[in-house]
């Protein structure tokens, strides 16, 4: 049971934020302090990525947790979630949607010849050196073909 009255529990969601979570900030400045120039929220591409690179066909999504389904199967029966107590159809209707609609985000660029990389919070949270590190690797593999063939 949720121990919020509906208005506070609003009032606490609608602070939630989509784009410029901590995790991003963090992940961006350290891009730029690589060197690496990229565009932030782009909407014109499917899923408005939090980092995209035209240039080389790069998009990065840095996914919460919770609204992204990271261990879904795990969280979604468990009594730690108030959400889900709460809203149980509600929140597990609209977390299977994002997970889907991520599904077919990820299909669309692999399709179209886009390298896609998806993080979630909790990784950039535990390890955003190796995060960091694995994402201007693949940007420098990538530059690297994009040169030798212009």
């Amino acid at each position: 049971m949720d121990v919020l009255t509906p208005e506070q529990r609003h009032k606490c969601m609608s602070r939630i934020h989509s784009s410029d979570t901590k995790p991003e900030i963090f992940f961006r400045k350290a891009l730029w302090k690589w060197g690496i120039r990229y565009r932030k929220n782009v909407k014109s591409l499917l899923g408005t990525p939090d980092i995209a690179i035209k240039k080389y066909k790069i998009v990065i999504f840095i996914d919460g947790d919770f609204w992204h389904g990271n261990d879904w199967e795990k969280r979604r029966y468990s009594s730690q979630e108030e959400l889900l107590s709460t809203y149980s159809d509600f929140w597990q209707k609209k977390i299977r949607r994002n997970v889907e609609r991520d599904k077919k985000v990820k299909e669309y660029y692999k399709n179209n010849g886009w390298t896609i990389l998806r993080f979630f919070t909790s990784e950039t949270n535990k390890n955003l050196n190796e995060c960091i590190i694995k994402t201007v690797e693949t940007i420098n593999q990538l530059k690297n073909n994009f040169d030798k063939s212009h």
